[in-house]
């Protein structure tokens, strides 16, 4: 299964039979059957009939709600997961600051480690010293979160590592057009900065409904520090995709120009924004890098990174539960 995006404005979604179709006025933009849809995202004025959200929630389907610019707003899911075992002891860990740092330990070091092998591995061939010494500065940060006393500490080498990381992302794009100078977060004010932002956006709410699957409380996290309104715990486990599912992404679709600098805009305040129609590009391709197969190190098994965002969630499940010693994260080859 597989998410529905739509990003057509004054859409309109209905369920018809057992299939969804999207229409404008009267034209019919898609037409799928409902079974291979896993979430629906809608960005700005999109409309969904009564009998359509109904539908969806008796199938355990999200409806994830985004501004026409890809920010998230809220979402509407079904009812609350039962299992309030596993939240206690969410809950429980939350306020143990040993528990807590183990727990968060375990997301930098698979942010931190999986920078430093995909840098590694798009250096193999340029071999720039600039990028070798980033990866030197990642290992240091790395033995740092290894030996952090608190959180705030630990937040410290993230930060440390990730300064040293973006320093030189500049150096893994090979179109004149895109350049990079430092991270941008609100608001991007360059394409690159553009597509991290988004990428991450739609990786959180990955995230989010993986947590909502497994029976967590999303907004209990370990890393994040707490705040009203901010998922914390996708945040924390977003940490370890981000270079595999969204950095890589972005560099491959500038690298291969599946996006060009005309797939952007400019607007008031020196914010850039994807186009329309970049933006129905950038979905397409952060869908099909969801849905890349690979071996998962630790199971030893094919799945899809759609599919290893709950199996993380269920590790982390297992970690408080007292099945597993430490949090596993992913960690690529």
């Amino acid at each position: 299964m597989s998410t529905l995006y739509i990003t057509q404005q004054d859409a309109t979604l209905r369920k018809v039979d057992e299939r969804l179709k999207v229409t404008v006025k009267k034209d019919v933009l898609l037409d799928i059957p409902m079974i291979k849809v896993s979430q629906v995202v809608l960005s700005g004025r999109v409309t969904v009939t009564a009998a359509t959200v109904a539908a969806l929630m008796e199938r355990r389907i999200e409806i994830c709600y985004l501004t026409q610019h890809g920010k998230y707003i809220g979402r509407l899911q079904p009812k609350f997961s039962k299992n309030s075992l596993l939240r206690r002891e969410q809950y429980r860990a939350a306020f143990d600051p040993e528990r807590c740092l183990r727990i968060a330990r375990g997301f930098v070091l698979g942010k931190l480690l999986n920078m430093r092998t995909w840098l590694m591995r798009m250096n193999r061939k340029q071999e720039l010293t600039d990028i070798a010494d980033a990866v030197k500065r990642i290992k240091n940060a790395c033995d740092g979160a290894n030996q952090a006393g608190d959180v705030d500490q630990l937040r410290g080498h993230e930060g440390e590592g990730s300064a040293a990381y973006f320093a030189v992302f500049q150096h893994l794009l090979k179109q004149p057009d895109f350049t990079f100078k430092k991270r941008v977060r609100r608001p991007p004010t360059d394409p690159v900065n553009s597509l991290l932002s988004f990428g991450y956006t739609l990786l959180t709410n990955d995230l989010f409904s993986a947590v909502n699957v497994v029976g967590f409380d999303p907004y209990i996290g370990y890393l994040h520090a707490d705040k009203y309104g901010r998922p914390s715990l996708p945040l924390d486990l977003i940490e370890e995709f981000r270079p595999v599912v969204v950095d890589s992404m972005v560099v491959s679709a500038i690298n291969k120009e599946l996006l060009t600098r005309s797939d952007f805009r400019e607007e008031m305040g020196g914010i850039c924004r994807l186009t329309d129609d970049g933006r129905k590009k950038f979905l397409k391709q952060y869908e099909e890098r969801k849905n890349t197969e690979f071996t998962h190190p630790i199971l030893n098994q094919k799945m899809t990174y759609q599919h290893s965002f709950e199996q993380q969630a269920r590790f982390l499940a297992k970690t408080l539960q007292g099945e597993l010693e430490e949090y596993p994260p992913l960690l690529i080859k």
